[in-house]
């Protein structure tokens, strides 16, 4: 083991991480353009949220952000009307976030506009290099003991909306590769 040698690849991976988060979110914000990428996280952990559950709560818990922060975005995206929000039958003190039509009609061009995000970003990794930062970015969060609560684990990778999305990427990839001969 070489303490110096570690300390530094640490420090290097640290800065990096808040390097790339940055970068990846004001680039992420240019691609969706109505939306921003943490709007646009929010809207599938509200989707996937069991029944009464989808809380400010709830939300900050599963972007892995503060409570103020959470409701910042629900603020915001109840103002462009993507959201409504009403108080809870469960607990007095929380509010139920549900989404709007005009949220999911958002979601839907955001999705797409995402997919070209996406494959931008990781036009030059594998599947087993997605697999391998995946399984590192999960050992990183849990650092400290927590487990990330992920949502899209229960993700079936066989439905018409979900092979129309990954048709829809496979077809901006095979463009995108195309456009680089």
């Amino acid at each position: 083991m070489n303490i110096a040698k570690d300390l530094f690849f640490s420090q290097h991976a640290l800065a990096t991480l808040f390097s790339v988060t940055n970068k990846l979110q004001m680039q992420g914000d240019k691609y969706l353009q109505d939306i921003t990428i943490r709007q646009m996280l929010a809207i599938p952990a509200i989707i996937h949220a069991p029944h009464g559950k989808a809380t400010i709560n709830y939300l900050a818990r599963q972007l892995g952000t503060t409570k103020q922060s959470a409701k910042q975005i629900v603020d915001v995206m109840e103002k462009k009307k993507y959201l409504s929000v009403a108080p809870s039958q469960l607990d007095k003190r929380a509010v139920n976030i549900s989404i709007t039509t005009e949220g999911y009609q958002a979601f839907k061009v955001c999705s797409e506009r995402t997919d070209e995000f996406l494959a931008d970003i990781f036009h030059d990794f594998t599947s087993e290099d997605l697999e391998t930062l995946c399984t590192l970015l999960r050992k990183l969060y849990r650092f400290d003991g927590i487990e990330q609560d992920r949502f899209e684990e229960d993700m079936d990778f066989h439905t018409s909306d979900t092979e129309r999305v990954l048709q829809h990427h496979q077809n901006y990839l095979k463009r995108r590769t195309d456009n680089r001969e």
